[in-house]
């Protein structure tokens, strides 16, 4: 009999597994091939390779703060300090105000990154405070003094050699989309190979468990969190790269479009199943969009609100799914 109920078990096909794992995938591949078939029939140009890889130096700033903040989400917690971190490199590098050489003015604002994602870190971990309420003020206090000190000193230029990177090229593809995914690849194949990725797994699925364990829980958050501070650094770089002028605002719409990212690639609290290639896929897919919209003509309130429907929907169904994957 039991062999008889195995052979008329039914047997997936090739087709229904490829169909199956389709469905798993994170929303921000089903949304960008249907973008791009989108784009095709109403916007032929947008899909050619020049503009593709236009799209993609935009995008390049999107996803590399979107690494941060994915390895953030995947520990629990948040960080919206990135839309302070970007203004102050871009004003840092671009006011004047240091006079040292452009190398060295890249270092100082790559340790701004990673102290202010130390400060996040050890303000979440000790006091056990809020992610969301610690990075949004930090994120208030440094574009406070960004706006403080550009009435003595207002931002200018970008630096030569970051434009000069801007509009460099190797084979026809701009560098940004090749330092990003420079960045990117290691840190998959890190996250991967290495017992920290499989640490930060345990302890974004359950932290008290991990705790209880005796799991180096709040040291991996720190880690996480001054990581994400650096990225944010590199991302005002590659921002600065092709914008070509600090201003005080800069890249303050990356600290939502980069939880849109994490979002839209599968990364939810506590679980990371997008793993690191879907945040990159929904950055480029947002960006697409907002060219995409900005050929109909539709402006930034459109951007915005159709964006927050997105995420709202994204985390909906992940919700949705999660509950139905634990209902017995």
């Amino acid at each position: 009999m039991k062999t008889l109920a195995l052979r008329r078990a039914p047997t997936m096909t090739p087709i229904h597994r490829m169909a199956a794992w389709c469905a798993g995938l994170p929303p921000a591949y089903a949304g960008s091939v249907l973008l791009l078939v989108c784009a095709a029939l109403t916007r032929a140009n947008l899909v050619s390779p020049m503009l593709l890889l236009l799209i993609l130096r935009q995008a390049a700033p999107l996803g590399m703060v979107a690494i941060g903040q994915s390895l953030t989400m995947r520990c629990r917690s948040l960080d919206l300090s990135v839309g302070g971190v970007v203004p102050a490199v871009s004003y840092l590098l671009t006011s004047g105000v240091l006079s040292v050489p452009a190398p060295l003015a890249l270092l100082l604002c790559l340790l701004l990154g990673a102290g202010v994602g130390a400060l996040n870190g050890v303000l979440i971990v000790r006091i056990r405070a809020s992610s969301v309420i610690v990075t949004l003020a930090v994120s208030m206090i440094l574009s406070g003094v960004v706006i403080a000190l550009s009435q003595f000193h207002a931002p200018g230029d970008a630096p030569v050699v970051l434009t000069g990177f801007g509009s460099a090229r190797i084979g026809g593809v701009p560098l940004a989309p090749l330092v990003w995914l420079a960045v990117l690849v290691p840190i998959v194949l890190f996250l991967r190979l290495s017992a920290f990725g499989r640490l930060m797994d345990a302890i974004g699925a359950n932290p008290r468990a991990a705790e209880l364990s005796g799991l180096p829980h709040l040291r991996v958050l720190f880690i996480a969190h001054v990581v994400s501070g650096v990225m944010s650094a590199c991302g005002a770089f590659l921002l600065l790269s092709f914008v070509g002028v600090g201003d005080v605002t800069l890249g303050e719409d990356l600290a939502l479009n980069s939880l849109a990212a994490a979002v839209l690639g599968g990364v939810t609290f506590g679980s990371g199943r997008g793993g690191m290639a879907g945040p990159a896929v929904a950055a480029f897919m947002i960006v697409f969009l907002f060219n995409l919209l900005t050929s109909f003509g539709l402006g930034a309130a459109g951007h915005l609100m159709l964006q927050g429907a997105i995420v709202g929907a994204a985390a909906l169904m992940y919700s949705l799914r999660h509950g139905a994957a634990t209902r017995p």
